[in-house]
């Protein structure tokens, strides 16, 4: 805690998850963009373990996430995912294995 009465982000790098999960860490680099590749994301609740990401929209909107943010990012129309800061951004995607369900 900083004394500010605010909690810290949520972190869930050094989470231990069972076998039914898949965890996966996607790191976009300093003014690196990744296309949304529709399976990578496919049933995955995505942490932004640290940094900012940009979602630019199909429609040309940019949505901006900062660290501690949960997305969910299955079947929306983003185009891409893009790091306008200095820093490496770091997402944590947690899903189900297949057969799991």
């Amino acid at each position: 805690m900083t004394g500010t009465g605010e909690d810290p982000p949520l972190s869930l790098l050094a989470g231990r998850f069972g076998p039914s999960f898949r965890v996966r860490t996607v790191v976009v680099e300093p003014g690196g963009s990744l296309d949304r590749a529709e399976a990578e994301w496919r049933d995955a609740i995505v942490l932004l373990e640290r940094g900012r990401i940009e979602l630019v929209c199909s429609d040309g909107d940019r949505l901006v996430f900062r660290r501690g943010d949960v997305l969910w990012l299955d079947g929306l129309p983003v185009r891409a995912l893009h790091n306008p800061g200095r820093e490496p951004a770091v997402l944590l995607a947690i899903s189900r294995r297949p057969g799991r369900r």
